[in-house]
C-alpha cells in the first residue's frame, strides 16, 4: 500500500478548475447545440433546471459531480466526454502531466483524465481520488445505449450499490457495472481511496 497522504495531494500544474470549468460550459453548449436542443429540452431531458443550465453555459458556477451525469445523461454521453471533446489528428499519447483534472465543488472528490485528450477510442481510462467519508450519487436512468464501466482499486476501499447489491471493494479489487441505474459510491472508511474507472464509449459519435 502507497503511502496515502503523499500520493494523493493535488498537482498544482494540473488544479486549473476555473479553466476545466470554462472546457466544461464550452463542450456542453456546443452538444447541446449539435443534438439541436433548446435549454428547455436539456433540462426536460436531464432533470436539471434550465436556469443551472444556463449558469454553466456561461461558465457562471460550478457544477458538482450528480450535475454533470444528469447532463451527461440528457446528452447521450458519458460523463468523462464533457470535459473534452475529439478532435482530428488528436496525440496518441498523454503525457501525467498534461492530463485534466478537476475536483468536485461537493463532495471533494478529483477525477483525471488518464486517457489521451480529444483522442477518438472506445475506451476512456479515469483516475479517481476520492476523501474519506464521502459519497457521490448518480440518478441517471436508463440509457437509450448502456455504457459498460469497469472500476479498479488502487488504493484504500470503496463501496457501490447498485441494483439492490452492495459491493465493498479493496485494493486490487475490480467491479463491472453498467450506467442504467441508480449508483451510489462511498468511502465509508478513514482514509481517503483511489481507484480507476474503464469507461466504453465506442458508441460515441461526438
Amino acid at each position: 500500500m502507497l503511502d496515502n497522504t503523499s500520493n494523493m495531494k493535488e498537482n498544482p500544474a494540473t488544479n486549473r478548475q476555473p479553466d476545466i470549468n470554462r472546457r466544461i460550459a464550452e463542450r456542453i453548449s456546443a452538444l447541446r447545440t449539435e443534438r439541436g436542443l433548446s435549454l428547455d429540452a436539456l433540462a426536460k431531458k436531464s432533470d436539471v433546471s434550465r436556469s443551472m443550465i444556463s449558469l454553466i453555459e456561461r461558465g457562471e458556477t460550478s457544477p458538482t459531480a450528480v450535475v454533470l451525469d444528469k447532463l451527461a445523461f440528457g446528452l447521450g454521453v458519458t460523463l468523462a466526454s464533457l470535459f473534452e471533446a475529439p478532435r482530428p489528428n488528436a496525440s496518441p499519447v498523454a503525457r501525467q502531466a498534461d492530463q485534466l483534472q478537476w475536483t468536485d465543488p461537493e463532495s471533494g472528490y478529483t477525477r483525471r483524465n488518464i486517457s489521451p485528450p480529444h483522442f477518438r477510442s472506445p475506451l476512456q481510462i479515469v483516475q479517481i481520488d476520492f476523501p474519506a467519508g464521502a459519497t457521490v450519487t448518480y440518478e441517471a436512468g436508463p440509457r437509450d445505449v448502456g455504457i459498460h464501466q469497469q472500476v479498479w482499486i488502487l488504493e484504500g476501499c470503496m463501496e457501490f450499490i447498485f441494483d439492490g447489491k452492495h459491493h465493498r471493494l479493496q485494493a486490487g479489487d475490480c467491479l463491472a457495472m453498467q450506467e442504467n441505474q441508480r449508483i451510489v459510491f462511498q468511502n465509508t472508511s478513514e482514509l481517503p481511496a483511489r481507484y480507476v474507472v474503464v469507461v466504453n464509449t465506442g458508441f460515441l459519435t461526438t
